[in-house]
């Protein structure tokens, strides 16, 4: 069975920081590629990172470069999400996401089979 669990997150002020793990098991997660989704209440899910199976390729949306960074650990079948400086606008649930390929886009959703539930992140001015 599939699993991808999220956590760390929480509620910070804005400057702080935080860091979200995501924990999977079910599938050959050294294979895969990862990313970390994130959406606020009636608005489009928004990729914000994402990895290559080996760990080296990252690529980041543009508000959150130079802010975040995502990594992984194959040993764990784990990654990570380190938010740093966060602002309020970075408020949302944030959701981890595999899929064996990627081909092109890696912010497209559609892109991903397996997801999580999320874990919140709230930032107060």
């Amino acid at each position: 069975q599939v699993r991808l669990v999220e956590s760390g997150g929480g509620s910070v002020q804005a400057g702080g920081s935080l860091n979200v793990s995501c924990a999977t098991s079910g599938f050959n997660f050294v294979h895969y590629y990862m990313a970390w989704f994130r959406q606020v209440p009636g608005k489009e899910r928004e990729g914000v990172a994402c990895i290559g199976p080996a760990g080296i390729r990252a690529t980041y949306v543009d508000s959150v470069k130079g802010r975040f960074i995502i990594s992984r650990d194959n040993a764990k079948n784990t990654i990570y999400l380190q938010m740093n400086s966060l602002k309020p606008e970075d408020t949302a649930m944030y959701y981890c996401a595999a899929n064996f390929f990627i081909d092109g886009n890696c912010f497209l959703g559609s892109a991903y089979t397996f997801w999580g539930q999320g874990t919140q992140v709230t930032v107060s001015s």
